[in-house]
């Protein structure tokens, strides 16, 4: 698991290179992990390539009531994500490396304004939007899997 986390990270990244956005279908789906948010289960596509993390949910028309993107990078850094292409409201969480949010945004279908972490962090999880709203999820709260998050895991042992 940790391998395949290794090289991982955007929807859209402000920074992405020339080109990219230029998506006319989905993605296909990418491998899943399994996140635990207080008692709600998350089901997270990890985009674990800078061409998936690039792609992200654009062009997808729907997302099942508890699943969602993992954008995993290598380096703490304060990303922006922008909304090119993606059809659906979304929130996204910027998460530091012991699972806890540092912020939760809302972003808008088909805009380019950016939309970035408070802090530097290494994950950013998308769900539909208000997923976390309705959950009383919010800055502070933590997400759980000790094979996604260092902090986690390191206490682990």
């Amino acid at each position: 698991m940790r391998r395949l986390l290794a090289g991982v990270g955007v929807a859209a990244i402000l920074a992405a290179p020339p080109g990219a956005g230029a998506q006319d279908a989905p993605q296909p789906r990418l491998p899943v992990v399994r996140l635990q948010a207080g008692m709600h289960i998350v089901l997270a596509e990890v985009a674990a390539t800078p061409r998936s993390r690039e792609i992200g949910l654009m062009m997808r028309d729907h997302l099942g009531p508890n699943e969602g993107m993992l954008f995993v990078f290598d380096q703490p850094r304060a990303y922006c994500f922008w909304m090119r292409n993606t059809l659906l409201p979304l929130s996204i969480a910027f998460i530091d490396d012991d699972g806890r949010i540092v912020n939760i945004e809302d972003m808008a279908p088909r805009t380019e304004n950016g939309h970035c972490a408070k802090a530097p962090v290494r994950f950013a999880l998308e769900m539909e939007q208000g997923w976390f709203a309705r959950r009383a999820l919010s800055a502070g709260a933590k997400l759980v899997n000790p094979e996604v998050f260092p902090g986690q895991a390191q206490r682990r042992h």
